[in-house]
C-alpha cells in the first residue's frame, strides 16, 4: 500500500527515476524548455527548483550539493552564473508547465516545462497589458438605451401623411 507516500515512482526503479530527471533537469537547464509528459514535468519540478534556489547563492557548497544532483559541469556553470541572475529576485515558482495535448502514440498528456524568465513571449504579453482595466455596470447601458433611442427619434422627422384635398 503507498499510504502516505507523495512521490511519484513514474513506473521505474528509483536509480532509474534519479538518473532520468538528473537528465531532464539538465537538459532544462541547458535548454530552457523541454517537452515530456505532464507527470514527468511535475516530478521535474519538484526536482529542479530546489536546485534553482540553491544557486541564488554561489558557494563552494551550494555548487558541490548542485552538482551531486545534476552530475554536468556545463549545466551547473550555466545555472550559477546565468540562470541565478535571472531569477535573483522571483521568491520561487521558477518553472512553468504547459500542457500541450495528447501523444498520438499512447494517448499520454503532454506538457512543456519552461524556466519562467525565458519565456520572451509571455514576457511581452504581461508587460503590455493595461495597468488597470474598467468595468462597466448593466445598470448605466439600461439607463442609456432609452435615452439613445429617444434622441434618434427625435433626431429622424417623422414622414407627414398627405393632406387629402
Amino acid at each position: 500500500m503507498r499510504h502516505g507516500c507523495k512521490v511519484n515512482h513514474l513506473s521505474r526503479t528509483h536509480a532509474h527515476r534519479v538518473a532520468m530527471l538528473s537528465n531532464m533537469a539538465t537538459s532544462l537547464i541547458m535548454h530552457k524548455r523541454i517537452e515530456t509528459t505532464v507527470a514527468k514535468a511535475k516530478a521535474l519540478r519538484v526536482y529542479v527548483e530546489p536546485l534553482i534556489s540553491r544557486s541564488k547563492e554561489d558557494s563552494t557548497h551550494n555548487r558541490r550539493i548542485v552538482f551531486s544532483y545534476l552530475h554536468s559541469k556545463e549545466a551547473v556553470n550555466e545555472l550559477f552564473r546565468e540562470v541565478s541572475q535571472k531569477v535573483a529576485q522571483r521568491p520561487g515558482g521558477y518553472t512553468r508547465i504547459l500542457k500541450t495535448g495528447i501523444r498520438h502514440g499512447d494517448n499520454s498528456e503532454m506538457a512543456i516545462i519552461e524556466l519562467v524568465d525565458y519565456n520572451e513571449n509571455m514576457l511581452k504579453e504581461t508587460s503590455t497589458k493595461k495597468a488597470k482595466s474598467t468595468r462597466r455596470s448593466r445598470a448605466k447601458k439600461a439607463e442609456a438605451a432609452p435615452a439613445a433611442a429617444a434622441e434618434v427619434a427625435e433626431a429622424q422627422p417623422v414622414a407627414e401623411a398627405p393632406k387629402a384635398e
